[in-house]
């Protein structure tokens, strides 16, 4: 690069991202909008004579070509099917675009709100689609992405937190709650041999869902992955257990209309639950380099982060040992 800085995307200057995206064919106006991303960096650009782009630098050697071609493969998949989630556009055929050491997707800009998710009737449509997603993800499995397991989101993330970041007066305590935990977890794995895992969204909250024309709308697919269906379902789920169970009635109908629910992947929503906590803590800790991140979670690193980790961590193991959630008493 001709920039030469402590991180790689402090390259991205405000000329680079607009000589970047012309490359591709548009003529841009010069209006550009930092959008709310830390793993990658996405700008809303301004186009003349038409709609503004979405425009994403990829994170250097996170993905690679054929992982991130991947992605987009299975964006346009769900399009054939005429589901609502927002795909790359593809330009002379292609959707990757390499502009010196980074890679490039547009998007078109869509709008819209996070969905309501207290709104049972909204479970119940995202739940439709839902149904209708997995079946297409089921079709056929990933070849390049990764899977979600215990190892690389447990065993990896908890090695990584203790030997670099764990304060030394709360590190034995860590040591034998993780400990505990990964037990529990890797057994549940052990038994997920029924699990099915297929092509998920992998990251399905409600900041990756667009309400507009009374629909959902799917949204940035970086995170797919293999995983059971489940991990689509659960991170929709909210409140005490009385609730959830109500939120989950809701979405199971919905589905059903279009795939046969996943029931027996039910049991596994607090592992999943539990590996998704380590591996956020563990996702912040690799970018600490990146000066967006100090900036953005300020609190992440000190004792009393560390301190409700382990709090947290601790409520969880609570909930492993608890029965798992059921629809019928």
């Amino acid at each position: 690069m001709t920039n030469q800085s402590n991180h790689p995307f402090e390259s991205l200057t405000p000329d680079f991202i607009l000589n970047a995206i012309e490359q591709q064919g548009y003529v841009c106006d010069g209006r550009i909008l930092a959008l709310n991303s830390y793993e990658n960096r996405v700008y809303q650009v301004g186009v003349e004579d038409g709609e503004p782009l979405i425009a994403k630098f990829y994170r250097p050697q996170r993905w690679s070509d054929e992982q991130i071609l991947e992605e987009h493969q299975y964006s346009f998949e769900l399009v054939e099917q005429e589901l609502p989630v927002v795909p790359p556009l593809s330009i002379g055929g292609k959707s990757l675009f390499h502009c010196e050491d980074f890679r490039l997707t547009l998007y078109p800009r869509k709008g819209g709100y996070a969905p309501e998710l207290d709104n049972l009737d909204n479970l119940f449509i995202l739940g439709r689609f839902l149904g209708r997603i997995h079946m297409v993800g089921a079709a056929k499995p990933f070849q390049y992405r990764p899977t979600i397991t215990c190892q690389n989101y447990g065993h990896e993330s908890a090695a990584l937190i203790r030997n670099n970041f764990m304060p030394q007066h709360i590190q034995d305590s860590y040591d034998v709650l993780v400990v505990e935990i990964l037990k529990i977890i890797d057994a549940i794995y052990v038994e997920a041999e029924d699990a099915d895992y297929i092509r998920v969204h992998g990251d399905c909250h409600a900041g990756n869902i667009l309400w507009r024309d009374d629909l959902p709308h799917f949204i940035d697919f970086d995170d797919a992955r293999m995983a059971p269906a489940i991990q689509d379902i659960w991170m929709l789920l909210s409140g005490d257990r009385a609730r959830q169970t109500a939120q989950l009635s809701e979405i199971k109908e919905g589905y059903d209309e279009f795939a046969e629910f996943p029931l027996h992947q039910l049991k596994y929503i607090e592992a999943l639950k539990t590996l998704r906590i380590m591996h956020f803590s563990a996702w912040l800790a690799k970018r600490w380099d990146d000066p967006a991140f100090p900036r953005a979670f300020p609190w992440f690193n000190t004792v009393q982060y560390w301190e409700q980790h382990i709090l947290d961590l601790r409520e969880q193991l609570g909930e492993l040992n608890e029965p798992a959630l059921s629809l019928f008493g």
